[in-house]
């Protein structure tokens, strides 16, 4: 199995959305790993540059058609692509994704894609908010009963999380994908969440 994670970001991608859990897939608190267990790689439309809402361009590892088949997980960004035609191009990714049980992260927009596609409809989830899932989703979504109005939610093998849950997205895929104990993952999240000055206060 590859140890590759594969971001997708289309054009206008949300950069927050990736960031704490990039970050922990390649460095810890002191340095960059030597011997990461995972690696990040970003897949875009094509091999050009993709820019983010706020106009960072990021040079994609992959396209959608070089792109590997074998890796350890897929984790959709969000932005305002999801909404474009050209997001219709990753349903068959995520599609042969679920269908492998590959680990599969879902955030903001892309969320809502998930719905709108079916993904969602046998896994417990949230999203932006369940009136957005229904208004993506339309027919296809028949599982607003399994929405949790909560910041991040896993089930099986995946994970949904709203636009401000960059946070608690990356700290369950880290769980899942066991990137490293349940204790230093808690530390991880206990530190962004909270704080240096509220974690180390001096006397």
């Amino acid at each position: 199995m590859s140890n590759e994670i594969l971001y997708i970001l289309l054009p206008d991608y949300a950069a927050h959305e990736t960031v704490f859990l990039s970050q922990a897939i390649a460095s810890d608190e002191y340095a960059m790993k030597e011997n990461p267990k995972y690696i990040n790689k970003v897949v875009a439309p094509t091999l050009e540059p993709v820019k983010s809402i706020g106009g960072f361009r990021t040079m994609p590892d992959y396209s959608f058609d070089t792109m590997p088949d074998d890796y350890a997980a897929l984790v959709l960004i969000g932005g305002f692509g999801w909404s474009t035609p050209v997001a219709e191009r990753v349903v068959p990714i995520v599609k042969k994704a679920v269908e492998r049980g590959k680990v599969v992260g879902a955030i903001c927009n892309a969320a809502s894609f998930m719905a709108k596609h079916g993904f969602l409809n046998a896994v417990k989830h949230t999203g932006n908010g369940l009136d957005q899932l229904k208004l993506w989703g339309g027919e296809n979504y028949t599982n607003p009963e399994g929405y949790i109005h909560a910041q991040a939610v896993s089930d099986g093998n995946i994970v949904t999380a709203n636009g401000s849950a960059t946070l608690e997205f990356a700290k369950e895929l880290l769980t899942l994908l066991e990137n490293d104990t349940p204790e230093r993952i808690e530390m991880y999240y206990q530190f962004n969440k909270q704080g240096f000055c509220n974690l180390f206060s001096i006397e």
